[in-house]
């Protein structure tokens, strides 16, 4: 990965520096719904307030900013280090000081914030955005959309029943390559496609240690941070960007590259859900602490054909010469994908079928973020909503799940449901730790 590569990656994928604190029950939330803003107008400024404040919320913020349409309030974190950097950005673009709080549902009360931004931590995705369209806010969610399955479905259930846009920030869906791309194998121009492949193969992840607990840093809230996740003793390894390899907050390279390659495929596949998954990996490369794998392959089957999700540290070159990328493969031909843009590669040769390549057409955070922000003032659908977000979450969770568990695990996804094996179903739910609560969590017997 080149150097421009590599520094767009972390600007895309560090998390925020901090969840964000909780001061009250969130039983108590229905009370921001007397806040709700009435959605902005065509030619109105839309009032955006930010929840996480790390690399990740800042890049989002830097880019909501580039629109003249937006302004930024108020910003919230539990880490005073990451408040003043985010107020840093707002200067560096001209903007007035925003106000800066830590406690997240202090911006949900807010009438002069029209939507928020959550770039925390995954295990802080689901909690704040319920709670915002419980607000009348509507939400940029960074991915995945959230820690387990049943959160995703949360934050469907909220969205739809506030009338909510919530989209969530897989930037590549808006990317014009891909789109391109996913148009062709869904046109049938590849013919029957029978196997979709992503892969992430990076070589500059580095090895994080195994550091020794300590206490926080001076002006974090770690319990406020910790939330509904369970209580552990600080360490540095388990805050920051590394949150993203403990189970407790995060799923690893699945859900962190996996969401975005598994998203990318599935454009140019049918809305299907998979029948069964199954995965193997390990701690292979790494030494340090981490929980989740550093080399992992899963299998999903879904009705028609083959997703394979394949990662690994340590390695320059993935496949076909690129560290990450995908592919479908059709019996007329195949397509490869990655960030220099796509090829088409012909089986056999056909008058309709011509071979081609098609360069990348520049960041695709732009027109992504722009599309959220029009979505605001028409109340159309975003490119990736939340129901189409939970969709490409809910894969690649299984395949975590799959691994946990040991087990090919069956999917059902009208009791959302793993019927065949019950400590893999147990994942898919959410075990917040008192007195956290997530409304339009709970799952019956039959699921709903």
């Amino acid at each position: 990965m080149n150097a421009i590569n590599r520094r767009n990656f972390l600007k895309q994928s560090t998390g925020a520096a901090g969840a964000l604190p909780v001061l009250l029950n969130a039983a108590t939330a229905p009370s921001t719904r007397a806040a709700a803003a009435q959605a902005p107008g065509p030619n109105s400024q839309i009032r955006v307030g930010l929840i996480g404040a790390g690399s990740m919320g800042r890049g989002d913020l830097d880019c909501f900013l580039g629109n003249a349409d937006v302004a930024c309030p108020v910003l919230c974190d539990i880490d005073d280090a990451m408040l003043a950097q985010g107020a840093a950005l707002c200067a560096r673009r001209g903007r007035p000081k925003p106000d800066t709080v830590k406690d997240f549902r202090r911006v949900l009360e807010r009438k002069d914030v029209d939507a928020v931004i959550v770039a925390t931590p995954d295990h802080w995705h689901a909690l704040p955005t319920v709670l915002a369209c419980q607000a009348g806010k509507d939400v940029y969610v960074e991915k995945p959309l959230a820690l387990t399955i049943d959160e995703g479905h949360a934050m469907v259930e909220a969205a739809r029943r506030h009338r909510r846009v919530v989209q969530m920030g897989s930037q590549w869906r808006s990317a014009r390559h891909i789109q391109e791309a996913a148009e062709i194998v869904k046109s049938g121009q590849l013919g029957k496609v029978s196997l979709a492949r992503g892969w992430a193969w990076l070589d500059w992840l580095p090895d994080i240690g195994r550091p020794a607990d300590s206490a926080p840093p001076a002006g974090v809230d770690y319990d406020l941070w910790l939330g509904p996740a369970p209580r552990r003793p600080f360490n540095r390894n388990r805050f920051h960007f590394n949150f993203r390899w403990f189970w407790d907050y995060a799923g690893g390279l699945m859900t962190d590259w996996g969401v975005h390659l598994i998203n990318m495929l599935l454009m140019g596949m049918s809305r299907d859900w998979p029948r069964t998954v199954c995965s193997s990996g390990g701690t292979y490369v790494q030494t340090d602490m981490r929980e989740t794998p550093d080399s992992q392959i899963a299998l999903y089957e879904f009705p028609d054909y083959m997703l394979v999700w394949e990662h690994k540290s340590g390695l320059a070159a993935g496949l076909h010469g690129r560290p990450w990328g995908v592919s479908w493969s059709g019996t007329e031909g195949t397509i490869l994908l990655n960030d220099a843009g796509y090829e088409l590669v012909i089986e056999k040769k056909r008058a309709t079928l011509e071979p081609r390549k098609a360069p990348a057409a520049g960041d695709p955070r732009p027109p992504h973020v722009r599309n959220f922000l029009d979505c605001i003032k028409s109340r159309r659908t975003p490119a990736l909503d939340v129901e189409l977000a939970h969709h490409v979450s809910t894969v690649a969770h299984l395949g975590n799940i799959a691994f946990r568990s040991g087990a090919t695990i069956a999917w059902d996804p009208q009791t959302r449901r793993i019927p065949n094996h019950a400590a893999a179903d147990r994942l898919v739910g959410v075990a917040y730790r008192a007195p956290w609560k997530l409304p339009y969590a709970e799952r019956s017997e039959s699921g709903a």
